[in-house]
């Protein structure tokens, strides 16, 4: 008890730290341990671990979930907060001091942050081989979910946070590169380890790391073109294990708290989830009632919407880290898109989705198999529609709208027949006003 007590105290003085860094003024608690302090004992690294995790999976996936859904209409605004009707709105003119916009990239940082002083620590405080390698394994993992998401939502991106305000910034394209590294980094040093029993619980809980790094690899290669390792990647993950992030009445599922939380909703799914006409909808599609609930209603923009259902309804309800059927797609993608391109083994992995009944998280089409065209843009645009469906409020909707090539937004603002408004975000103001490397912003 006492050792879980002194963690959760080392917890509460972390998030102190990471408070006052953000500070101007630092007032000095000679009661609570110092940074050096926290990050020179394996319980204060255990801390440190915990606090990466929460947050991540709350703050941060709330930013990385929520942005690009408005952005790219898995969900329509239900409020009249400025920031929402910015992101709804769309077009040249959003405000690079958007709170989403500078909330993603600012959480996102600094749970880097946080994960470069565990890799570095881990290197230095006295540990065994095991609880060593699981450290940096969890700080690689958690550094590269968080390059691999700005990577999707911006043109340019920093990988090496710098508290002199001079980061560089490198191409999205060289930030994927940095997240498959580290996955890979995070691999290697799982391999073999046995993973220490209160890190397991303690820390990691419902997360499973090395089915989740494989996920991510996948998904991470995908992005970047490396189509044969995301397929390899894609394949190695089991397909009977689910990884969540797992929340509490102290840190509550992020979109539930977006959505249902007071009974005032800041955004609702879009009906459809967001795909345009052309797209049609098989009623019997499992994944509809899985996530959707009928609402006979349209926003104040004129956006249809439903109710939520899925993954979101409690505030203490489980997220996947991954979903399953995200690797058939993978597998089906990569498998067009590659250079020996394979038609017949995309059609089999678009089939293990549609006829899929037995998800871990019981998220089954449970449709028939494709009857469509086997031709590459067919091929290609079923496993769009899938995507959507299958990974629906998961924070790849932007990433998926220009990798398959949907029309491109208009500059102009509030055009809302656009299936997305933005290509990327602008950078924040806070970067740009500290950072004299901050590139040009996007046209769009």
């Amino acid at each position: 008890m006492k050792s879980i007590k002194n963690i959760k105290t080392l917890i509460l003085s972390l998030a102190t730290l990471m408070l006052v860094s953000a500070c101007e003024t630092e007032f000095l608690n000679p009661n609570a341990p110092t940074e050096s302090q926290v990050l020179s004992s394996r319980e204060g690294l255990v801390a440190l671990s915990i606090g990466i995790k929460q947050l991540y999976s709350t703050t941060g996936l709330r930013w990385v979930i929520e942005t690009p859904a408005i952005t790219t209409r898995e969900g329509g605004i239900t409020t009249t907060f400025q920031n929402m009707i910015e992101l709804e709105d769309g077009g040249a003119d959003l405000p690079n001091f958007n709170s989403n916009v500078s909330g993603m990239w600012a959480t996102l940082l600094r749970v880097m942050v946080m994960c470069d002083n565990l890799i570095e620590s881990a290197g230095t405080v006295d540990l065994n081989s095991d609880d060593r390698n699981t450290f940096i394994a969890y700080g690689s993992f958690f550094k590269a979910m968080c390059v691999g998401a700005l990577s999707q939502h911006y043109e340019q991106v920093i990988i090496q946070p710098s508290q002199n305000n001079d980061a560089s910034f490198v191409p999205r394209s060289q930030g994927y590169t940095t997240a498959i590294s580290l996955l890979e980094q995070a691999r290697s040093n799982l391999s073999g380890v046995t993973l220490p029993e209160d890190i397991s619980g303690s820390v990691l809980g419902g997360l499973d790391m090395s089915n989740s790094v494989s996920a991510m690899l996948a998904r991470f290669n995908l992005f970047a073109g490396n189509y044969d390792a995301a397929i390899t990647a894609a394949q190695s993950v089991d397909q009977s294990v689910a990884s969540v992030w797992e929340y509490d009445a102290q840190n509550e599922n992020p979109v539930w708290t977006r959505v249902f939380e007071n009974n005032a909703p800041n955004f609702k799914p879009r009906d459809n989830f967001g795909l345009p006409d052309a797209f049609t909808l098989d009623s019997a599609d499992g994944r509809i009632a899985f996530y959707l609930v009928p609402l006979d209603e349209t926003n104040q923009n004129g956006l249809p919407i439903e109710d939520l259902a899925g993954f979101f309804t409690s505030a203490t309800g489980n997220m996947p880290v991954y979903l399953p059927g995200e690797m058939f797609l993978i597998i089906a993608e990569a498998n067009i898109r590659k250079s020996s391109q394979d038609l017949n083994a995309a059609v089999a992995a678009i089939d293990a989705v549609r006829t899929k009944t037995t998800d871990p998280f019981g998220l089954n089409a449970g449709l028939a198999a494709y009857s469509g065209a086997v031709t590459a843009e067919d091929l290609l645009l079923e496993i769009y529609q899938n995507r959507r469906m299958e990974l629906f409020l998961t924070g790849v909707s932007l990433e998926d709208s220009r990798r398959f090539n949907r029309p491109e937004p208009s500059p102009q603002v509030g055009v809302f027949t656009d299936e997305r408004n933005r290509n990327f975000y602008p950078y924040p103001e806070r970067e740009r006003n500290n950072n004299p490397n901050t590139p040009a912003d996007p046209s769009i």
